[in-house]
C-alpha cells in the first residue's frame, strides 16, 4: 500500500510504503537535480528498499548516480562512481552509470546497411560510432514517473527517439524501468517499439567497484562463457567465436581481474587491458546468470543476469586520475569495472551475430539484473 505524499522543501518530493512495527519503509524520493544548458529541468529519484540499500537514478541519460548497498559488517557504501552534480555530467564523464542506446558498444566506420539504405552515423571512437553518438540516448532528459511496484520501489523512464536521432531510422518509443528489490538487487527492463526498421541494442554503464576505493584487480571474477570475440586495433569485432581456453579471456573458474591484465597478449594491448565481449553460455532470452564479481575485503558480492546474448567486460583502462568524483575522491587507473549485457559489437555489420533489428510490429525487451549480496 502507497502512503500519502509529503512537501520536504526544495521541490523535493517522498513517497513511503508500509512497514511492520521496527522495519525500514521502502521509499521514493524525488528532487530537482539541475539544468540542462539548453534548459530542461533534471530530476534525481532516490529508490530505498525496507533494508535500506539505495540507488539514485536521474532523468538526464537515466544515470545511476549511486547504488548503497551493503558490506559483510552491514555497513552500506556507494559502489559505483560517477559524481555529485548534473554539470560534471554534462562537461566530462565516460558514460558514468549511463542508459545506453540506440546502440550500446561500436558500429565500424559508422556505417550499417539495412533494408538496402546505407546509414551514416557520427563517428565518436577513432574511426567508429560509439555508444549511440554524439548525443545518444546516455545525453538526453527522460520523462520520469515512480511507483510502488511489486518487487519494490520503481522507476520509469520514458523517451521518444525521432526518426533520423543521430542518424538512426524510425521513431523509437522506450521505456526503462529500474526496480530495486527487496532482495538487493537493481533491476532495469528496458521495453521499446518502432514505426520503422531499424537497429537497437540497449545497455547500462556503471562503473562498479565493491570496495568503493582503490582499484578492482584484486576483485575475483567469473564469466560463464567458452568464447569471446576478438577486436581489431581499433576495438571493432572481427567477427570470430574465440575460445577463451589458455587465454587471459578465460574466467570460467573465479579469477582476480588483475591477475592476467598485464600479460603480454595481443588483445589485451588492443584494448589496454579488458574491453571485450564474452559470448555466455546460457539460451538467449532467458533470464540467466552473465557474471559473478567478488571483493574479498568487503564481502561484497554482485551477480549480473541478463537476456542478453552477450557480455561487455570493462576494466576502466582509461581512468587515469584526472577525474574527481563523488566526496571529492579521485578515480584511479583502473578504478572500476563496468559490466554491460548486450549483443555483440557491430553487429549491423556482421550477420553471422544474432540479429539487433527491430520491425514494427515487434516490441523489443531487455532485462539486466544486479543483484547483491554478501559472503564471511
Amino acid at each position: 500500500m502507497i502512503g500519502q505524499m509529503l512537501a520536504l522543501g526544495a521541490g523535493a518530493a517522498f513517497l513511503a510504503g508500509c512497514a511492520g512495527p521496527g522495519t525500514p519503509e521502502t521509499a521514493i524520493q524525488k528532487e530537482p537535480f539541475g539544468t540542462t544548458p539548453d534548459g530542461q529541468a533534471v530530476e534525481i529519484y532516490t529508490l530505498r528498499n525496507d533494508k535500506g540499500a539505495e540507488a539514485r537514478i536521474m532523468t538526464y541519460g537515466g544515470i545511476l548516480v549511486s547504488l548503497k548497498v551493503p558490506d559483510k559488517s552491514g555497513q552500506m557504501g556507494d559502489v559505483v562512481l560517477g559524481y555529485d552534480n548534473l554539470d560534471s555530467y554534462i562537461r566530462k564523464s565516460p558514460y558514468f552509470g549511463a542508459l545506453i542506446g540506440r546502440y550500446g558498444n561500436r558500429i565500424a566506420r559508422g556505417h550499417f546497411t539495412l533494408d538496402g539504405t546505407e546509414y551514416t552515423l557520427a563517428t565518436n571512437d577513432g574511426p567508429n560510432a560509439l555508444h549511440g553518438g554524439l548525443k545518444g540516448f546516455d545525453k538526453r532528459v527522460w520523462a520520469g514517473s515512480a511507483r510502488q511496484g511489486a518487487d519494490g520501489p520503481e522507476l520509469v523512464l520514458k523517451y521518444l527517439s525521432k526518426d533520423g536521432e543521430e542518424g538512426y531510422p524510425g521513431n523509437l518509443k522506450v521505456t526503462a524501468t529500474y526496480t530495486l528489490t527487496r532482495d538487493n538487487a537493481l533491476r532495469l527492463q528496458y521495453r521499446a517499439e518502432t514505426d520503422k526498421d531499424t537497429v537497437l541494442n540497449l545497455t547500462h554503464h556503471s562503473y562498479f567497484n565493491l570496495a568503493g576505493k582503490g582499484d578492482i584487480l584484486s576483485h575475483q571474477l567469473m564469466i560463464p562463457s567458452d568464447r569471446f570475440t576478438p577486436v581489431d586495433a581499433t576495438l571493432i569485432t572481427t567477427g570470430e567465436l574465440r575460445p577463451v581456453e589458455n587465454t587471459p579471456f578465460d574466467f570460467r573458474a573465479p579469477t582476480a581481474i588483475g591477475a592476467r591484465i598485464g600479460q603480454e597478449d595481443e588483445q589485451l594491448k588492443f584494448g589496454g587491458g579488458y574491453d571485450h565481449n564474452w559470448v555466455v553460455n546460457k539460451e538467449f532470452g532467458q533470464l540467466g546468470l552473465m557474471a559473478r564479481v567478488t571483493d574479498p575485503a568487503s564481502g561484497r558480492v554482485m551477480e549480473v543476469l541478463s537476456t542478453e546474448p552477450g557480455l561487455q567486460f570493462y576494466t576502466g583502462n582509461f581512468l587515469d586520475g584526472t577525474i574527481t568524483g563523488k566526496d571529492g575522491r579521485v578515480y584511479p587507473h583502473r578504478g572500476a569495472f563496468c559490466m554491460e549485457p548486450q549483443h555483440y559489437p557491430d553487429s549491423p555489420n556482421k550477420p553471422e551475430f544474432p540479429t539487433v533489428e527491430l520491425k514494427p510490429g515487434q516490441v523489443y525487451q531487455n532485462t539486466i539484473m544486479y543483484r547483491f549480496s554478501v559472503q564471511p
